[in-house]
């Protein structure tokens, strides 16, 4: 058996050296606390507990030396440690609260605070190895769940961290002290979170496509699945953990986080042979496709989404189930805030070869399209790419509604104004020059003249692929003027709508050049104005304006149309001559207006005063609000107030002449009496039955007003 060194010479000279030893060893550890060095303190004290034997240890353990002293080593060090920590002095911290622990390893607290100290140093794996030493010293803590949290938090282990923070709630809201279960105030429940996400993503889904292809594995994914896929992604678990406490939280953020993961590009482009269907791509990739045209397109398109950042794609021909007539409804009337929300509208021109030089834009079939007028109106950022892919003339900006070179090119090529392009504004304002735009353009289905429509005009309209053209252009027609009162859809020529007379057979008839009013000087209207200010006159001008204000919208119902006319019946009807292609040019004399020229494919009989007509006819006036101008403004009271006759020697109110404030109202009454003198587009309304429709002319039937005096009826006439 070996005997230590110092037993030995013990037992021969009865010398106790091992207490010498220890002795000495308790001063070095003494005099090293004394000056301050903790650490070495510590590091002495362990050197010489690892030397004793067994039985020895046991007996130092319970010396009040021993006790002491490490209970005064680790307070000085949980002290130097804090300090420390305050002072974001890391290393040091980590140093002193090391050292405690290796006196007192049972300290839940200091194996927090040494786990914020690594954390914020950026150690993750050792901030949650001390984060999970407090929680098994202590269960019952939430500080130890905190500093776990914090951890897998740094550690971008988020779905974890999340899962810590709860578990802490849990234990803030059980806490037997009342203040700790205070403390619970100012943190974000998880529940207060999950109801904030979801409405950020209801706000998101409000316009979104029913489905949309995820770009990265090609599939189409509902509703549903875009919302997992949202929940899912590290920038939401991110956000979601980091936004722990009220001061912390921002719905504005999360808004921010879901909108940007739910961006999504859409496609326009020309329908060429057979376009892959929704079920087609149904549960596939559309990567896995047999790669032949026009699936290629498709591929290409989701190709080039993803590589523009977004996670999502959307076209129109495996988007929508069009075997499901109430998701065709929806999927139509909201595909212009489809365009409209989307973050990029790739428009694909599949005729337009590489390296195209100007001008091969507008040669493109994809101009002549009914819907792609909408899709380059809707959409706030668009690129157009050629035959192979790339850029149309190799502009690689991100957006092409920002280069004036491109949005020439396709002004020049569609008509429609530049301001237009690049910021347009849906609704049933400037309806006969949208009506215009569309004139032209071409549908595989007769009804989408229409449907593809319902957008740019902002109107709701019940989708029926069974119904004919007349009737779908009609019901949209319709829609326009019952919700605007706007009556320059009714300004054309040509046939009649079987939808209603009023209305056009076909939308080509919005090619010609609205009927423009003529031209009225400033002069000239200052005259009609001093001629309407006579006695008698002035006040037949004001009771026949507040005739005129007091006519209510045109309205539809039941295919009949109430509109608010001023009418001139016919006295007289002579026909001229035949024209051409079978119509008849007659000469109309009606009360009050100079002689009218008619020209019709519709046979009347000639009548005169002494020969009365078979069926009544009346020239007719539309009438709209807009034709009041400024004098929409003026008061009732001054509309209803009887002007005196002015003094014999009155000066009469010329060009010249200087009016009162007073006359000047009257002036503005005065104005859009005098426009009824200008030329005006009329409409020929026939009378049988009981029933008055309106008689297709072959060119605008141009009349104006003799004697203004001569018009007092004025009224709403019901047109089938």
């Amino acid at each position: 058996m070996e005997i230590p060194e110092l037993q030995t010479i013990s037992l021969v000279f009865g010398w106790r050296l091992d207490s010498l030893w220890r002795d000495i060893h308790e001063r070095k550890c003494e005099a090293l606390y004394a000056a301050g060095r903790i650490n070495e303190a510590v590091e002495s004290l362990h050197a010489m507990m690892d030397q004793l034997d067994e039985g020895t240890k046991a007996m130092m353990e319970t010396k009040d030396w021993l006790v002491d002293f490490k209970h005064r080593c680790t307070q000085t060090s949980k002290t130097l440690g804090d300090e420390a920590l305050r002072s974001n002095k890391y290393n040091e911290a980590v140093d002193q609260y090391s050292a405690a622990l290796a006196l007192d390893p049972s300290e839940e607290v200091i194996f927090i605070k040494r786990s914020e100290a690594r954390a914020a140093m950026g150690e993750w794996k050792d901030a949650l190895e001390d984060a999970n030493r407090a929680i098994k010293l202590n269960q019952s803590s939430p500080w130890g769940y905190e500093r776990k949290y914090a951890a897998l938090h740094g550690a971008q282990d988020y779905g974890n961290a999340i899962e810590a923070f709860k578990t802490m709630l849990s234990k803030l809201e059980n806490s037997p002290n009342p203040p700790t279960r205070q403390l619970r105030q100012q943190y974000i429940s998880p529940s207060d979170m999950d109801r904030a996400i979801q409405r950020a993503i209801n706000e998101s889904f409000q316009n979104l496509p029913l489905r949309l292809i995820e770009t990265t594995t090609g599939r189409l994914c509902d509703r549903d699945e875009r919302i997992n896929a949202l929940k899912a992604t590290p920038d939401l678990q991110e956000l979601i953990s980091s936004m722990t406490t009220n001061a912390k939280f921002n719905h504005a953020r999360i808004a921010e986080v879901v909108k940007k993961y739910l961006r999504y590009a859409i496609l326009s482009r020309m329908w060429e042979g057979k376009e892959p269907s929704l079920s087609v791509v149904q549960n596939k990739s559309v990567y896995d496709l047999e790669s032949v045209y026009p699936v290629t397109k498709l591929q290409s398109f989701c190709q080039t989404a993803r590589d523009a950042g977004y996670n999502w794609a959307w076209s129109d021909t495996c988007c929508i189930d069009k075997t499901n007539s109430v998701e065709l409804q929806q999927s139509l009337n909201s595909m212009f805030v489809w365009y409209r929300d989307s973050s990029l509208t790739v428009v694909y021109l599949s005729d337009v070869p590489p390296s195209s030089k100007p001008g091969a834009l507008a040669k493109s079939a994809w101009n002549t399209r009914g819907w792609t007028l909408q899709e380059f109106l809707a959409p706030r950022v668009i690129r157009f790419f050629v035959q192979d892919w790339t850029p149309y003339l190799n502009d690689c900006s991100l957006n092409h509604k920002e280069s004036t070179v491109i949005m020439e090119e396709l002004e020049d090529a569609t008509g429609v104004t530049s301001q237009a392009l690049i910021d347009f504004r849906p609704g049933t304002t400037e309806v006969r020059q949208k009506l215009h735009w569309a004139s032209a353009r071409i549908t595989t289905e007769p009804e989408d003249v229409a449907y593809s429509l319902i957008g740019i005009f902002d109107v709701t309209l019940f989708v029926n692929y069974s119904e004919n053209k007349q009737k779908a252009l009609g019901r949209l027609l319709e829609a326009i003027v019952s919700r605007s009162g706007d009556i320059t859809a009714l300004d054309w020529v040509g046939q009649s709508s079987e939808y209603n007379s009023c209305l056009p057979a076909d939308i080509t008839v919005y090619g010609a050049a609205a009927c423009a009013p003529s031209f009225v000087s400033q002069e000239e209207m200052e005259t009609s104005v001093s001629e309407l200010r006579s006695s008698a006159t002035a006040e037949m001008a004001l009771v026949l304006y507040d005739k005129l204000d007091r006519q209510p919208l045109p309205r539809f119902a039941n295919h009949r149309l109430t509109l608010p006319c001023i009418v001139f019946p016919l006295t007289a009807l002579t026909k001229r001559t035949d024209g051409q292609f079978g119509s008849k040019i007659y000469y109309a004399t009606a009360d009050g207006l100079e002689d009218v020229e008619i020209t019709t494919a519709d046979t009347f009989s000639p009548f005169s005063p002494s020969r009365p007509a078979r069926r009544e006819l009346l020239l007719v006036r539309p009438w709209n609000r807009d034709l009041l101008g400024v004098a929409d403004q003026v008061p009732s009271e001054v509309r209803n107030t009887v002007v005196a006759p002015p003094p014999s020697n009155a000066i009469p109110l010329g060009p010249s002449s200087q009016p009162t404030p007073e006359s000047d109202t009257l002036t503005e009454a005065l104005m859009p009496v005098a426009r009824l003198k200008e030329r005006f587009a009329a409409l020929l309304l026939v009378r049988g039955g009981g029933e008055y429709k309106r008689i297709a002319s072959d060119h605008d039937i141009i009349a104006q007003v003799r004697d203004i005096n001569k018009i007092t009826d004025i009224r709403s006439i019901e047109i089938l």
